[in-house]
């Protein structure tokens, strides 16, 4: 019975947009814009790198872009915070305010508001999303969807912090349209969607060593796994606006975390093992986005954005239970402190009209602001409903035709 009362608004508008896609043809060619999303990325692990010039994709984007903290929600979390991206409106308005809602993990037709890439389909700019939180269903867009994040599937029904293998997915489609599956089966091969569960408590006592390893090396799987997916769609499926999202450097800090011993749940058998295992995933990170910069069209504006940061536990707060999502592995850092401006989340930008070497200060720029933003490469106003407003300051000239 609960299905039933899934927010009418949300399934109406998921029905439009599918059948405006014919309707509205765009009848000029459309911006690029090319936006990666990353979990959880943390401005206080990446500086040091970036000083020490071990990413230099990223400072290739920064040097000759902007960049800066995004301001987040409070109590952060992925499917919350993305979900706000998504609508320009709050948690609590558009009807995701976590991992679970109502007892039932959240899917994307409990969404109350539209997300600003259905109003891009019902425009006419195609539309190629993969691997984005809060997407399943798979649900129609002017393009094409691949499922992130809260994707349910064999042994994984809750679909919290899981990862099913493509042809494992249960309870909805991970692929819009379904007849991408066997492309992708066929070039890609039966993928895992989203990173793995943490190992826990149980799994690592007397094995810490070799459970860490295993895991990790788990994590570079997926990861290889999500590059071969992000070049063969950026080959041979370009769309005007792509949205491919990486979350294994978000699930790495929540429990890899380089910390001190004098930090809450600090165990020498495991803290000890893998200090460089965080700080890791950000070197991979940097050379996926330079994989990417090789296989956009020079034109393409390039925007990296993550839904929050995360930080080593500092302080006990009502909700803290000091475990994961699934509440089995002991966690040493987290992002859903109650004040979310404690861990600010990223963005990056660099492209056509883009401002060189500017630098967002302060809390200039919101996870509110994304969709209005972007909205606004494509020449279109945003709807009065959204909350957040046009990052204007990040440009450097008027190209941008007048919003219609």
């Amino acid at each position: 019975m609960r299905s039933l009362q899934r927010p009418l608004l949300a399934l109406f508008l998921l029905a439009a947009c599918s059948a405006a896609f014919a309707a509205q043809p765009s009848a000029t060619p459309q911006p690029k814009v090319f936006v990666l999303g990353v979990n959880g990325a943390e401005w206080d692990i990446i500086k040091p790198l970036l000083v020490r010039g071990e990413m230099p994709n990223l400072q290739r984007v920064i040097e000759n872009g902007v960049s800066g903290k995004l301001r987040t929600v409070a109590a952060p979390n992925c499917p919350k915070v993305y979900s706000t991206i998504f609508t320009s409106v709050s948690p609590q308005e558009n009807g995701i305010t976590g991992f679970v809602i109502g007892g039932q993990t959240a899917r994307t037709d409990m969404l109350k508001a539209e997300p600003f890439w259905s109003i891009l389909s019902k425009k006419g700019v195609s539309v190629g999303m993969a691997n984005v939180p809060a997407t399943f269903p798979a649900v129609p867009v002017n393009g094409y969807l691949i499922s992130g994040m809260l994707t349910r599937g064999k042994n994984c029904e809750d679909g919290v912090l899981c990862s099913p293998k493509l042809t494992e997915v249960a309870g909805g489609d991970p692929v819009y349209p379904k007849s991408m599956t066997q492309e992708l089966l066929q070039n890609v091969g039966d993928i895992n969607i989203d990173c793995s569960r943490m190992p826990s408590e149980k799994e690592l006592q007397g094995h810490e060593a070799e459970v860490v390893e295993a895991w990790l090396k788990g994590v570079d799987d997926i990861r290889a796994q999500q590059l071969r997916l992000f070049e063969y769609l950026l080959k041979n499926h370009k769309k005007d606006f792509m949205f491919f999202v990486q979350s294994c450097e978000d699930r790495v800090g929540h429990w890899l975390y380089p910390i001190q011993p004098h930090n809450v749940n600090y165990n020498e058998r495991i803290h000890k093992l893998r200090v460089d295992a965080f700080p890791n995933q950000y070197r991979a990170l940097d050379k996926v986005i330079g994989r990417i910069l090789e296989s956009l069209p020079e034109d393409t504006t390039f925007i990296m954005v993550s839904d929050h940061g995360i930080k080593p536990l500092r302080e006990m707060e009502a909700h803290d239970a000091h475990k994961d999502h699934a509440g089995t592995t002991p966690v040493i850092a987290k992002h859903d402190f109650e004040d979310g401006d404690d861990v600010p989340g990223l963005i990056v930008a660099m492209g056509p009209g883009i401002k060189k070497g500017y630098k967002l200060m302060s809390f200039d720029a919101s996870v509110m602001d994304v969709a209005p933003t972007i909205l606004h490469l494509y020449g279109m106003k945003a709807p009065a409903t959204m909350k957040g407003r046009v990052l204007n300051e990040i440009f450097d000239d008027a190209r941008i035709a007048t919003a219609k």
